[in-house]
């Protein structure tokens, strides 16, 4: 729904730009002079303020001022006099986007704020892409994903919630981007927030976006997930650790189809498609009293559960090719496996997933010099059994549970790029553990061995 701002002190001519506008569609609040513009301004979200230059109190000029420092992404077309134009190109530098010569044509003026609207969409998009948004290939040739990618294109089409679940590192991400790209809404902006990776404190303004003055700290205006996601889809990766005072207001997003920002006075309507995602087993967090049940039933409209990779290893060929010819690309010759080396990624588990095979492919893409790699440049133990924490003079219970500890420290490390936060929910233990069971083992392994 687009907003605009209305500021003209001649009654006539307020009266007749009115009307024009509310017949275009928009949504329109008309006030008589700039301090009252501004007082409306404080208080409600505005897409474009359509403004006289000389009005009594607060001019046009300051007004721009005002709006450009308090609400940024605010759209201000002026209408000037023709002895004013000077006034108008002055503004023009300030941040004003259009102006108007009065007496102006109607259709001139509809044509103005129509063109503002679209480049707002395209901004929208743009801020969508910066979040990160990348498009991912679907890669799988085994019997369950071939069952996922047909469940993907016959649920692509509607508007249904969608819960993918799955092991972290299984490809949640990639199944909702195709859930994306085969929608209706693919065209529209795709937005993406990992909810395990936002300070409690900040997430809900991070998805609803707040007013100035909101909060301490909030020193303008922000436009949340769900506002840039308009017209679109947003994934909310990670549901399963959303705090539950927010669960209740993500109840109503999707009953209602609204949102309120932080420090609004009104109810928003959005059109977003919800995608969400999780490595959590949400009828355990309910169980637990860490997820509300109402919500469960709400986001299971229709489920979608990814298999772990070791139990579709059929995959694991096509994903070595796939993600090779990217590592190919970037050191500038062609990578391929040996015989052996697919031997022994076939032969593993791959408790981290497809995340884990790329991080093994792409390390040993950087080790190698030449252009076929070998299980050599494979991680000791990947491809059998790792006896080097028993391999020692006597069987020390605490030393080889601390060696055995340190070794799934490292690999969860690993796989989380060096993100304690994500590799301490990897491991199952706190973050604060995490850090303790490090400092342990740096301390055992600085202990001089006994003599």
């Amino acid at each position: 729904m687009i907003r605009i701002l209305l500021a003209e002190d001649d009654e006539i001519m307020r009266i007749t730009l009115y009307d024009r506008l509310v017949a275009d569609g928009w949504t329109v609040d008309d006030v008589a002079d700039g301090t009252s513009a501004l007082l409306k301004i404080k208080h409600t979200n505005y897409h474009i303020v359509i403004s006289d230059i000389r009005m009594p109190g607060l001019d046009g000029v300051s007004l721009l001022g005002h709006i450009k420092k308090n609400s940024p992404h605010t759209d201000v077309i002026l209408m000037t006099a023709f002895g004013e134009v000077d006034d108008a190109v002055v503004c023009l530098k300030k941040g004003a986007s259009d102006y108007i010569l009065k007496p102006f044509d109607m259709d001139d003026l509809s044509i103005r704020v129509n063109r503002l609207v679209e480049q707002q969409a395209i901004r929208t998009k743009c801020a969508a892409l910066e979040e990160g948004v990348k498009r991912f290939e679907m890669i799988g040739v085994s019997a369950a994903m071939q069952n996922i990618q047909k469940l993907i294109s016959s649920v692509a089409l509607s508007n249904s919630t969608i819960l993918i679940t799955g092991e972290s590192g299984t490809g949640k991400e990639v199944v909702a981007a195709a859930i994306h790209e085969q929608s209706s809404r693919h065209k529209g902006p795709y937005v993406k927030l990992n909810c395990a990776a936002i300070p409690e404190n900040l997430i809900e303004s991070e998805l609803f976006g707040h007013e100035k003055g909101a909060f301490t700290g909030a020193d303008s205006k922000k436009t949340g997930k769900f506002q840039l996601a308009n017209g679109g889809t947003i994934l909310l990766d990670e549901i399963g650790d959303m705090p539950l005072g927010l669960q209740v207001k993500l109840l109503r997003v999707l009953q209602e189809r609204e949102i309120e920002v932080v420090g609004g006075r009104f109810p928003i309507p959005v059109d977003v498609r919800i995608l969400c995602s999780t490595a959590r087993n949400l009828e355990e967090e309910v169980e637990k009293g860490r997820f509300r049940l109402d919500l469960l039933y709400r986001l299971k409209v229709i489920p979608i559960e990814i298999p772990p990779l070791r139990e579709r290893k059929d995959d694991i060929p096509a994903l070595c090719e796939y993600f090779l010819s990217e590592f190919s690309s970037m050191r500038g010759f062609d990578l391929h496996l040996s015989e052996a080396a697919l031997a022994g990624l076939n032969s593993y588990d791959f408790p981290g997933n497809i995340r884990e095979l790329k991080n093994i492919l792409e390390r040993a893409s950087v080790l190698t010099q030449q252009t076929l790699i070998t299980e050599e440049l494979f991680p000791a133990g990947l491809t059998g059994k790792d006896d080097s924490c028993l391999d020692q003079e006597t069987l020390n219970l605490a030393s080889a549970i601390a060696c055995v500890e340190k070794r799934c420290i490292e690999r969860a490390l690993s796989l989380a790029n060096g993100n304690k936060t994500e590799a301490a929910r990897l491991l199952g233990i706190s973050r604060k553990n995490l850090w303790e069971k490090m400092k342990a083992a740096e301390q055992l392994q600085a202990k001089p061995s006994a003599a």
